[in-house]
């Protein structure tokens, strides 16, 4: 009983400590502002760009340019050889490795200044959980998070590692016990290893949370399914909080209330490499609060204008709601009006609450339809509440299939279901509706002959694994694209199609 009052007090006591900076969010990012320009001047980064005389935000906009990770890298490349004093004062506790498109492996900073702005919100969100819902219980019970290995390279006195593992390293000590899986379990290398031993080590204890990106808990849960012939719900009498991130949750949920059995709490955080964003903080709405006071400065390019010559950027003042925006941060880690390339809108601007829409990078416009993440989600979580017969989607993508005939190309889905429907041209029918409803420039396109209604392809089970596992990016933070531009994942799923017709 004393734990649980105790993790009530405290999630009280955060709580109020949060109210003021939620309450006056402009206040506080102008604080963030200066202090980020402060800290800055003196840097090699800092030098080059004038921050000497950047007295306002419209002085930074001016002077600093939108970047991505390759404007960066020189100055990354600097800091990987031992340099100090480059983006941020001294030099990075950490780099985050993480997976690029176009750069290759990333390494993102983390400095003393940012280590405590990605563990506190981690917690909060939890804290916050239990203030709103009085549920005490999951702090008697196992936690688990499914991360990448917490080991660790030096580089010239900075430890190199995936984000999820440096996180590893800050696990608050009245949280140690209840911990899983162990640090030999969680250091194993090979995914498919590391999944079969968290199973081993975790099927017979008192799970209470388990947290994690939801295509690697559904590897979990059907590993646990198999060994234990008992859904999670039952296997875990009390699991009762599900934290995940990384994507949508939502073309998950059929096939995870047939492995849990039962319904279960869900949290949605928003956690990169760049730094903690979000996480949702109200029970019965899945916006997520944005975290104006956790050494992030927030601006916003309208996603549609975004390869637009001197695009206009927005600081959080100037927002509005259901526009998609490509999100840029400044942070106290040293990166500096930084593209992460994913786009969000705003649900709500008293608190400033956000929905993740996609990625910049991920979308597809091969005729000018410029369809996002978020249409194709909600398109298929459409279809599959409108079928006949339960069906289930463990994963999916999307990509143009180009013919230079009249009516002739399409949107190919490769699906790769529980079980595969019967009757996929009913499927295909209700995706391509949402989507029309969604999209007007979709819309306009089948309706002018340009593009002819989407196609399901059904795969073979484990075919997105085979691809993430060919492309070495199984396991951890890598997550299956949802949209292509092109047809590079797309020819690796042919071969795996069920229906050829």
């Amino acid at each position: 009983m004393i734990k649980g009052f105790l993790a009530k007090l405290f999630s009280k006591y955060i709580n109020f400590k949060n109210k003021d900076w939620i309450k006056n969010p402009i206040k506080y990012q102008n604080l963030i502002f200066k202090d980020l320009i402060k800290k800055g001047l003196n840097t090699r980064f800092g030098v080059d760009n004038d921050f000497k005389n950047i007295k306002s935000y419209q002085d930074f906009v001016k002077k600093v340019k939108v970047r991505d990770y390759e404007d960066i890298k020189i100055y990354i490349e600097k800091i990987l050889s031992g340099e100090k004093n480059i983006l941020w004062p001294g030099k990075p506790l950490y780099f985050a490795k993480t997976s690029g498109t176009t750069s290759g492996i990333k390494y993102i900073p983390i400095t003393k200044d940012s280590i405590k702005t990605h563990i506190n919100p981690a917690r909060d969100s939890i804290l916050n959980y239990i203030n709103k819902s009085g549920n005490t219980k999951i702090a008697y019970g196992k936690h688990i998070f499914i991360q990448g290995s917490p080991i660790l390279k030096n580089k010239n006195g900075v430890l190199l590692g995936r984000l999820s593992g440096i996180a590893a390293h800050y696990v608050p000590k009245y949280m140690l016990r209840n911990r899983m899986p162990s640090w030999e379990t969680n250091s194993i290398q090979d995914w498919e290893k590391k999944v079969d031993a968290i199973v081993k080590e975790t099927k017979d204890k008192n799970m209470t949370i388990i947290a994690g990106i939801p295509s690697w808990v559904q590897m979990y849960f059907e590993k646990i399914l198999i060994k234990t012939k008992k859904k999670i719900g039952d296997q875990f009498p009390n699991f009762s909080l599900f934290i995940y991130g990384g994507v949508n949750v939502e073309p998950y949920k059929l096939i995870f209330k047939k492995l849990i059995g039962r319904n279960v709490d869900t949290i949605e955080v928003y956690p990169a490499s760049e730094g903690f964003i979000a996480y949702q903080d109200q029970l019965n709405d899945k916006s997520l609060l944005l975290l104006v006071n956790n050494g992030i400065f927030y601006e916003f390019i309208e996603a549609s204008k975004f390869h637009d010559k001197n695009a206009k950027r927005y600081n959080l003042s100037q927002v509005k709601i259901r526009v998609n925006y490509v999100i840029i941060i400044s942070t106290n880690a040293g990166l500096w009006a930084y593209n992460i390339g994913d786009t969000i809108e705003f649900t709500s601007l008293k608190p400033f609450r956000i929905k993740v829409t996609g990625r910049i990078s991920h979308f597809i416009s091969a005729f000018g339809e410029h369809v996002i993440g978020s249409e194709v989600e909600k398109a298929l979580s459409f279809g599959l509440n409108n079928h006949k017969s339960n069906i289930f989607v463990r994963e999916f993508t999307v990509a143009p299939n180009i013919d230079s005939k009249k009516n002739s190309s399409y949107h190919k889905w490769f699906i790769e279901f529980d079980k595969i429907p019967k009757d996929l041209k009913s499927l295909e029918k209700n995706i391509d509706l949402s989507l029309q409803e969604q999209n007007i420039y979709y819309k306009d396109l089948i309706k002018g002959k340009i593009l002819r209604r989407l196609v399901v392809k059904a795969v073979e089970k484990n075919s997105f694994s085979n691809y993430m596992k060919n492309v070495g990016k199984l396991g951890g933070q890598n997550k299956v694209p949802r949209l292509s531009n092109d047809y590079k994942i797309a020819s690796y799923l042919e071969k795996y199609v069920i229906n050829k017709d």
